[in-house]
């Protein structure tokens, strides 16, 4: 599973050919303007993928009483022509499928070997806390903050050390080796020290590397009291500044920055009648005092997310991160299963939450198709991640071939072995293929995938496939659906490989900038394989122009402007058993 690379023998790898953008850009728009239509309407913003949002945004209709699965509008009425000019096009769901005979799964992230990757060794995160009994040896990400930094070329994990401890901080080259660094602040590796004078608990902290003002590049949310959170951002961890009421709300909020429409989201916790659920707010600017009292109910879980059958409690949305990947918003949902404090405190054990997908096309409505944990709880005593599950703020790493998703596991019993129901909290890491959340797979019979009409400025038809004893043809259709000349089925040249980066040629040659600003289908031929996504690049490096999570080694930001070579970059900082040949 690597890269194409022989594409780029000819020195052209992250060296964007020129492509008449610009001109492009616009008939693209005039052309949207024309056809696109939603089942928002024609009222509101147009986004980049040609979904139209409603005038009253966001939606203010959505009940916490409902019960049912969130209806999505963009997928029952889904634009006449899509933009797919912004990243990679991802199969998890028919938006961009107008008619298949292929079969689509979804996969789930598998356990790093190495788990867990930071334990609790330090005083501050050994201190003992008596306020819920007695708790002890806690590396807490909750939601904490795991990013990587392109100048430093460094993973950075903001986390809190001990049970309601202080903020902490820990550097890696590679995301699997972590240190601690002497910071000279609050103690160790402490930036700011437990109690109520510095931070609190459940603190958020988003790396902002789009940030104007390079005072403001950290962001960070803090829970102050049972209801009150604040605001803050940093330079460079030592000095922070702004402290901004956001108003009341429960435990567990956080936040995540939306660059597609640039705003800051947030994601806040509120009881409801089927227990915790999440309301939504969002702004332009990330120090809005008050921000929460804005909000609007969002999502909470629903009868599709199944009881725990050996704990039978409703499930209910312990907490909700989100962070744009490649062409949607990826969501991380926390789904808690019981059993309640009460009877986890007495038995001095983790309550269970596990780690489950959404996915958006419009940063507010969420389609979870799959109902499977992506990352479960062990539910075995004597394991780092027996139970109470958290992800982070940034969600996934891109680290070449691969996703990191790191998170936290609770086993309930402190190195010292101390037993209860937030003792013993570790960090470790779960990882999946780029783009690897579902594929749309053939068997030996064959199948074919027709999308829906497509517009585009690139010129190179980029794939992530497997397919090593299969075949991959690909055709391009006008806009009755005839096939183009020189781009059919049987000009195309056939692919058998394992790529997450393969591009797409012809007999006639792979230049698509002709067809730039038209709408066009894409057909997909395949034969015993997946393919998870597509995307049309501007150059042959295979840049994708979408956006990178929280980021990764080979990349200047947070948008895949060097395709290839970024996987050449990552290479080195993978372990042996993620290698590929």
């Amino acid at each position: 599973m690597k890269p194409d690379h022989a594409m780029n023998e000819t020195g052209n790898a992250g060296r964007r050919l020129p492509v008449r953008r610009g001109r492009l850009a616009f008939v693209c728009a005039a052309v949207l303007a024309v056809a696109s239509a939603s089942a928002f309407g024609e009222a509101g913003e147009l986004l980049y993928n040609g979904i139209r949002l409603p005038e009253t945004w966001p939606v203010p209709d959505r009940s916490p009483k409902a019960y049912e699965p969130m209806p999505v509008p963009y997928l029952q009425a889904p634009p006449s022509v899509i933009p797919i000019d912004v990243g990679r096009q991802l199969f998890v769901d028919d938006f961009l499928i107008e008619k298949t005979t292929l079969t689509r799964t979804f996969h789930h992230a598998k356990e790093f070997e190495g788990n867990p990757l930071l334990t609790p060794t330090t005083r501050y995160e050994m201190a003992r806390s008596n306020e819920e009994g007695p708790q002890e040896g806690v590396v807490y990400l909750g939601h904490g903050g795991v990013f990587y930094d392109p100048p430093e070329k460094l993973f950075k994990m903001w986390y809190t050390a001990g049970w309601r401890g202080g903020l902490a901080y820990a550097t890696s080259r590679d995301a699997i080796h972590w240190q601690r660094p002497e910071l000279n602040l609050a103690g160790g590796n402490l930036l700011l020290r437990p109690g109520l004078d510095d931070a609190a608990w459940n603190n958020a902290v988003w790396l902002d590397l789009e940030a104007a003002n390079p005072g403001e590049r950290i962001k960070f949310l803090t829970q102050r009291s049972a209801s009150e959170h604040s605001l803050q951002v940093s330079a460079d961890n030592r000095k922070w500044t702004g402290e901004v009421e956001t108003g009341p709300a429960g435990d567990y909020c956080s936040f995540f920055y939306n660059p597609f429409r640039k705003v800051w989201v947030h994601s806040i916790k509120r009881e409801g009648p089927h227990g915790r659920t999440r309301y939504y707010a969002e702004s332009p600017k990330f120090l809005e005092k008050n921000v929460y009292k804005r909000s609007v109910f969002w999502v909470g879980a629903d009868r599709l997310d199944a009881p725990d059958p050996a704990i039978g409690d409703k499930a209910q949305l312990y907490s909700l991160n989100g962070v744009a990947y490649e062409s949607l918003i990826l969501g991380m949902f926390y789904i808690h299963l019981g059993p309640n404090n009460r009877i986890a405190g007495q038995g001095r054990y983790p309550k269970l939450t596990e780690l489950k997908l959404g996915f958006s096309r419009d940063g507010f409505h969420w389609d979870r198709p799959d109902r499977d944990a992506f990352i479960p709880a062990s539910r075995q005593a004597g394991t780092w991640n027996r139970g109470y599950l958290h992800s982070t703020t940034g969600i996934c790493l891109v680290v070449g071939d691969w996703l990191y998703f790191p998170y936290t596991g609770y086993s309930g019993e402190s190195p010292r072995g101390w037993e209860g129901m937030y003792s013993g909290a570790s960090v470790g890491l779960a990882v999946l293929r780029r783009d690897g959340f579902a594929s749309m797979d053939a068997g030996p019979e064959g199948g074919v995938l027709t999308t829906r009409p497509v517009i585009f400025s690139g010129r190179q038809l980029f794939v992530n496939v497997d397919c090593p004893e299969g075949v991959l043809r690909v055709e391009v259709l006008d806009a009755e659906g005839n096939p183009i000349e020189g781009l059919t089925e049987a000009q195309s040249l056939p692919v058998s490989a394992d790529r997450t980066l393969r591009a797409i040629n012809w007999r006639t040659g792979e230049d698509l900038s002709a067809l730039a600003g038209r709408p066009v289908r894409f057909r997909f031929h395949l034969t015993n394989g997946r393919l998870y996504a597509f995307w049309v690049s501007p150059d042959t490096s295979g840049a994708s122009h979408g956006y990178m999570a929280a980021g990764g080694p080979g990349f200047d930001g947070t948008v895949d402007t060097r395709g290839a070579a970024a996987y050449r970059d990552a290479a080195g900082l993978l372990p042996p058993s993620l290698r590929r040949p």
